[in-house]
This record gives structure tokens, C-alpha cells and sequence, in this order.
């Protein structure tokens, strides 16, 4: 079995969403399901309250989203960040992922590599420690287990 070794003391998670996620629940409910975010999240916060202080921030403002990268990344919090699709269209945002400190998951509700061919190229993806897509909101609760239990 690999191991990412000994686990890091993670008390604070930040997720960033982008464009189109708050529409979580309406939009599309075959490919992203019918839970709004603001329900996942709460449960999930409920879930970990415990262990960890989870942050959240959505824009569908490219600009916005980089300031919060900046924001966040200064403080070396880990980040799970789902770009939506400004993940295969802004180097904007690739460079201040590149530039922060914190350590970014990119996360994907749907699997990008089954759907349109623009969706197959992350240029987020070199800058970032690992990837979660395909799995639904479940994408987000493992990218919280894996900062929780094995990053170092």
C-alpha cells in the first residue's frame, strides 16, 4: 500500500468555487445532481466540525477567484478548488495557483475527460498537488480526507 507519509496538522480547508457552481441543484441535475452546495456544505461542515474549520468562497468572476487564491494562499491553508470551466480557459488563474503557497487539490464534480473535448485540458492541473473529478459532490469529501489524513 502507498503512503503519503506522516499527515500534516490540518485545522482549516478552504474551498473555492467558480463560475456556474452556485447553480448546484438547478443546473443540469444529470450531470451534477440535485444537492445544492449550500446544503453539501453544510453537511459537511456539520460532519467535520469536530477536526477542521471549513472556509468557502464562489464567484463566477475570474478576478474575484484570483484575489481569493492571493487571499487564502498567503496563509498556506490548504485549498480545494473547483474553477469550473475557467479550469481549460484561464491562465490567470494557473498562474496564481503557481504562485501561492498553499496547497491546491483541483477538484471536478463531473469526470472532465468524458465530456466535450474543450473539458480535457486542465491548465490548472501541473500547478496543482492531485485531482478529484467524476465522483459528484463526493469529490470534495476526499480532497478533505486526503488534507486531513495524508498530506504532508
Amino acid at each position: 500500500m502507498y503512503t503519503f507519509g506522516r499527515a500534516m496538522a490540518v485545522n482549516q480547508i478552504h474551498i473555492i468555487n467558480g463560475p456556474n457552481l452556485n447553480l448546484l441543484g438547478k443546473r443540469e441535475p444529470d450531470i451534477y445532481g440535485s444537492t445544492t452546495f449550500d446544503d453539501f456544505l453544510r453537511a459537511v461542515r456539520k460532519e467535520y466540525s469536530d477536526s477542521i474549520t471549513l472556509g468557502y468562497f464562489q464567484s463566477n468572476i475570474e478576478g474575484e477567484i484570483i484575489d481569493e487564491l492571493q487571499r487564502v494562499g498567503k496563509h498556506s491553508t490548504p485549498i480545494l478548488l473547483n474553477a469550473g470551466g475557467y479550469t481549460h480557459t484561464s491562465v490567470a488563474i494557473a498562474d496564481a495557483v503557481a504562485a501561492i503557497d498553499s496547497p491546491v487539490l483541483e477538484i471536478h464534480i463531473s469526470q472532465p475527460a468524458a465530456r466535450e473535448e474543450e473539458r480535457h485540458n486542465s491548465l490548472l492541473a501541473k500547478y496543482c498537488k492531485g485531482s478529484i473529478s467524476g465522483l459528484g459532490l463526493s469529490s470534495y469529501k476526499l480532497g478533505i480526507e486526503f488534507f486531513i489524513n495524508h498530506y504532508e
